[in-house]
């Protein structure tokens, strides 16, 4: 497993966290997510064997926020 860290530009509040978070978690590969709205932030525990952190930024994206790794 690796983690990584992505900041997150356009969250609003922490209901934003929360669907970053079920979104990232219903992907294959990816074992968790934590999202903190006051971090802007979200730590993410992942197979790489199974997503790439490509994917990760994709499925970020059509949640409609934006990400780049930290």
């Amino acid at each position: 497993m690796k983690k990584i860290i992505f900041k997150i530009i356009d969250m609003d509040c922490v209901a934003c966290s929360l669907t970053i978070d079920g979104d990232l978690e219903d992907q294959t590969g990816i074992a968790s997510a934590k999202t903190s709205y006051a971090k802007a932030e979200t730590q993410v525990t992942f197979d790489p064997e199974k997503v790439t952190e490509k994917q990760i930024l994709a499925v970020i994206k059509k949640a409609g926020y934006t990400a780049k790794p930290q």
